[in-house]
């Protein structure tokens, strides 16, 4: 076009694009390698939006779905409302076939898409519930949609809300998402990273950070001749590049005036006008000098806008300005048709841009602001429902502190209750820092606010949260105590930090022995194994006489359910049936919300005592009904217990990828991750690869670091210690059982510690400790007489096993087929072939049949779970003690095939082992080893890093 102007996608009339190919390119391959994550920072005006939007036509030709949201200074209630604007423009992407069914939680927010989406479910009571399922809804929305572009602006204006979930997006973004976010950098919160929280993209995800800088004194020349023709000569673009120093925003708005004020002939009339207007105020001199060229009618609608600071309808700005409609309809027209104003897509006006809108704002004498905010509270009043954010500003800006303070206070009240957490949290973070908030009223801000805060994806902003609000002295104590207590779980819960557990006994003092507020802290320290039952107990005591008598159906079914976890941490033989009689149907979601917790606690502690079969079903149900009755944070332990399960009953095959799939889905839950790294180092000990096995077992203790379960730590240390025991390294070995040792032994916690007991034994022998491994033993039996543990009994019995083993081989051999006998009832494989193994070793002497068939037993089971080292080192006894296994049929020449022994060593090449660790998982000698790598890569013709695919292209013929 002559002028310079595309007017193709904006009535206002769009600038060229100039001088941004770079970023351009860059901002396009982020998105066409998704998932990506793409940061646009920078000054206002300086064409974060115009980059955007350039890149958002270029994908969308591509066949990609863009949306764009927006985030605003002022704000109407609306949850995730910059998100959901996004959603909204959706439509026809929508797929034709059934959305999966967590899209129908954003129905009651996307009434336009209901066609489309599932059936809208109840909104769940719990507010942490409700905010978990629009989370995974908008995730299964973008996921659905398949290519897509999600950009949002002006994240410096982001409520808490928002950008929870976009952190929750950027942190697991569907596979074909690209995630795009602008924002000014100077105008974020002093140390606050744009998405709240430090992000690091996770693996497999894309994107770059593109700092936009000014633009080039040529880009502005380029610009200039586009819309001036050859009016632009060198003087006009040097004054209008030393006017804007590079920013687009003014150098535009500039051109605009230019454009629309013709001058003389002689061309450097135009650099006149420029040429004495100081860099800082080219902006304002030239939207002023627009402005003072409209019409009586236009000023008013151009004033109106101003002071509104939203985009408005028609008829709010004729109303606020005092026009009638046909010269609020005339104002309005000229002030489009003057680029001051645009028209969005839902026929509200705005101004071009927000510095724009200042300048105007601060061109109206003080009067004629209070006039109109004035107006502005009368017509917004009117509304139904009135935009309450919006009249609290006004209220604020006409002088009127005490009547703001009701109104904000009655916005986050409609917030909270629309589910828009991020703009209460805003007001109510607001109303705290007021002095002249009256003591009840800080009482029920700060009471309202402290649920929101706990509630984050981003726990240390969350925690500091809580804590500022603490800081208020002028809060009374009560209220202090309910803050503390949010503050306390919020520790437990999502950091596992035994900090929480001080918070929480603070809390109770604070609120009062007798105060029924107290006691989810009260039962939450009853639940702390580290104090030791005594003090667990005292805390049970105290939380049951505080909701003697209660009519609060939930607080005591929480209570109850409580006491039923303790006795079952204890091994208390009659909890079974105690827990059998626990509701399972009735109207009351909280109660049998408990009921679904107390289920997967008492579950929990089953596996940790050894009643499997028991555990699973318990684990099962709880999970069961915690999905009917929309108790998400139990749903995941439960699948972590399931999994759990699984390794403990053999099911191996494939359990590595089903724990990967989980942890991937939860990147930020430990829960996931300890429990998949305790199965990987049991799994690679049992291959032999021990250094791995260690990796693993030190990253589920960092994971763990802190945690509240006993058998975390106790499982790893037990892991780390039987890998030192592998290695030949017993004092290693001790070292670590001891430390974890003193931990069982402060809790008293003997029935949850059952797998460190044999190991701890056998190190402190092989240490040459007899009497540390006699006394941890009677210690150990008096730990857990009279409890229900069958895991501790068959640990018990393997222990004693080992005291006997060199001098009563006749009794080892009996606790070891004790121990066999236990762990063959309770449905571990694993464990009863390591018992079996025992026994065979205890046997060979005196009874060697009976030993050959115990070592039967054993190999059948390595060899089905291909448990490599402890296969080879049950042929190793096999050869030392004389017993002879039966032996398959077969050739003994194998000529270019890999023979078992060899195949046994490819196999443990494809897990990167060395040959140090080959030569200990298999009880060979360094240069065996070496002797067999060299068959192995000759036979295969390839080289180590080749071994696997080797090993799949001739699996058929070997």
């Amino acid at each position: 076009m002559a002028d310079g102007f595309d007017r193709s996608d904006d009535p206002a009339g769009a600038f060229r694009f100039v001088g941004r190919a770079r970023e351009l390119d860059l901002l396009l391959a982020a998105a066409r390698h998704a998932p990506a994550v793409v940061l646009v920072e920078g000054e206002a005006g300086i064409g974060k939006s115009r980059l955007v939007r350039e890149a958002a036509a270029v994908l969308a030709r591509e066949g990609r779905c863009v949306l764009t949201g927006y985030c605003h200074p002022l704000r109407e209630p609306l949850p995730y409302g910059p998100v959901v604007g996004a959603l909204q423009q959706a439509g026809a992407r929508v797929p034709d076939g059934e959305l999966p069914a967590a899209t129908a939680a954003l129905a009651r927010l996307l009434p336009e898409l209901a066609d489309r989406l599932p059936p809208a479910p109840p909104r769940p009571a719990d507010p942490q519930a409700d905010r978990r399922h629009l989370l995974q809804a908008v995730r299964a929305f973008m996921t659905a949609l398949g290519p897509a572009v999600l950009i949002v602006e002006d994240l410096h204006w982001v409520d808490e809300a928002t950008r929870d979930l976009l952190l929750f997006l950027a942190r697991d973004l569907p596979e074909q998402l690209c995630l795009v976010l602008t924002y000014r950098p100077e105008d974020l919160p002093v140390d606050t990273p744009v998405l709240g929280a430090a992000y690091r993209r996770p693996p497999g995800t894309s994107g770059t950070v593109l700092r936009l800088g000014p633009l080039a004194e040529a880009d502005v020349g380029e610009l200039a001749s586009l819309v001036l023709g050859e009016r632009a000569d060198a003087a006009l673009v040097a004054s209008l590049y030393r006017r804007s120093e590079g920013l687009p925003l003014v150098a535009e708005e500039d051109l605009i005036t230019l454009r629309e004020h013709r001058p003389e002939p002689d061309r450097g009339d135009a650099a006149l006008r420029l040429r004495d207007a100081d860099v800082p105020n080219g902006l304002r001199e030239a939207v002023t000098e627009r402005l003072v060229r409209l019409s009586p009618a236009a000023d008013a609608v151009v004033a109106a806008a101003a002071v509104l600071a939203v985009p408005a309808a028609e008829q709010v700005l004729s109303e606020v300005a005092g026009l009638g409609t046909d010269d609020g309809s005339a104002g309005l027209v000229e002030a489009l048709q003057a680029s001051i104003l645009r028209e969005q897509d839902d026929d509200r006006y705005a101004f071009r841009h927000v510095l724009a809108q200042q300048v105007a704002y601060r061109r109206l004498p003080g009067p004629t602001r209070r006039r109109l905010h004035a107006s502005a509270v009368q017509v917004l009043e009117r509304q139904d429902p009135p935009p309450l954010v919006q009249i609290a500003h006004h209220t604020l800006a006409l002088g009127d502190r005490p009547g703001w303070l009701g109104r904000a206070e009655q916005a986050a009240d409609q917030a909270v209750g629309l589910g828009d957490t991020g703009t209460a949290a805003d007001l109510l973070r607001r109303l705290l820092q007021e002095p002249d908030l009256d003591p009840p009223a800080r009482s029920r801000v700060a009471r309202q606010l402290a649920p929101i805060a706990a509630h984050g994806v981003d726990f240390a902003a969350d925690a500091e949260a809580l804590r500022a609000i603490m800081r208020d002295r002028r809060l009374p104590s009560t209220t202090r105590g309910e803050i503390r207590l949010a503050l306390g779980m919020l520790l437990l819960n999502q950091a596992a930090d035994r900090a929480g557990f001080d918070e929480l006994a603070r809390a109770v003092d604070e609120l009062g022995d007798t105060s029924p507020a107290a006691v989810p802290a009260m039962v939450a320290l009853a639940l702390d194994e580290s104090a030791g039952p005594e003090r667990a107990g005292r805390w049970m005591d105290r939380a049951e006489r505080a909701v003697r008598g209660s009519a609060d159906v939930e607080l005591v079914a929480r209570v109850r359910a409580s006491h039923l976890t303790l006795r079952a941490s204890n091994g208390d033989p009659g909890v079974w049936r105690a827990v059998e009689e626990l509701p399972r149907h009735g109207q009351d979601v909280m109660v049998l919300r408990q009921t679904a917790r107390a289920l997967f606690n008492t579950g929990d502690c089953a596996i940790d005592l050894g009643e499997d079969r028991r555990a699973g079903a318990l684990v099962a149900e709880s999970r069961d009904l915690g999905r009917a009755h929309d108790y998400a944070i139990l749903l995941l332990n439960a699948e972590v217990d399931l999994l759990r399960l699984d390794a403990l009953a053999g099911r191996w095959d494939h359990l590595a990828e089903r724990f990967a799939t989980l942890a991937a889905a939860h990147p930020d839950t430990p829960v996931v991750r300890v429990e998949q790294g305790i199965f990987l180092g049991l799994h690679a000990l049992a291959q032999g690869r021990s250094e791995e096995a260690v990796e693993h077992f030190a990253r589920a203790a960092t994971d763990s670091a802190g945690q509240l379960a006993l058998s975390v730590a106790t499982r790893t240390s037990t892991g780390t210690a039987a890998v030192r025991l592998a290695q030949g390294e017993p004092h290693e070995a001790w070292a670590v059982a001891r430390h974890a040792l003193a931990v069982v032994r402060r809790a008293e916690r003997w029935p949850k510690a059952a797998g460190l007991l044999p190991v701890a034994v056998a190190a402190a022998l092989g240490c040459g400790e007899r009497g540390a491994a006699e006394e941890l033993v009677r210690e150990a039996d008096l730990g857990v007489r009279g409890r229900c543990a069958p895991a501790a009994g068959a640990a018990l019995s393997s222990a004693r096993g080992l005291l006997a083993e060199g001098s009563a081989p006749e009794e080892a051999a009996g606790e070891f087929a004790a121990s066999y006998r236990i762990w063959q009832r309770t449905g571990r494989p694993y464990h009863a072939a390591r018992s079996a193994e025992l026994l065979a070793r205890s046997l060979a002497r005196v009874r060697p049949a009976e030993a050959t068939e115990a070592l039967a037993r054993a190999t059948a089971v390595y060899t089905e779970l291909d448990a490599t080292a402890d296969l080879a080192r049950a042929r190793q006894l096999e050869q030392v003690s004389g017993l002879a296994l039966p032996v398959k049929p077969g050739r003994r020449g194998y000529g270019n095939r890999l023979s078992p022994r060899e195949r046994e060593v490819a196999e443990l090449l494809t897990r990167r082992a060395t040959n140090q660790e080959i030569a200990t998982a298999l009880f060979l000698s360094p240069r065996t080893v070496e002797h067999h790598v060299a068959n192995v890569l000759k036979k295969l013709g390839t080289s180590r890093g080749g071994v696997a695919t080797a090993l799949r292209e001739t699996a058929p013929a070997d």
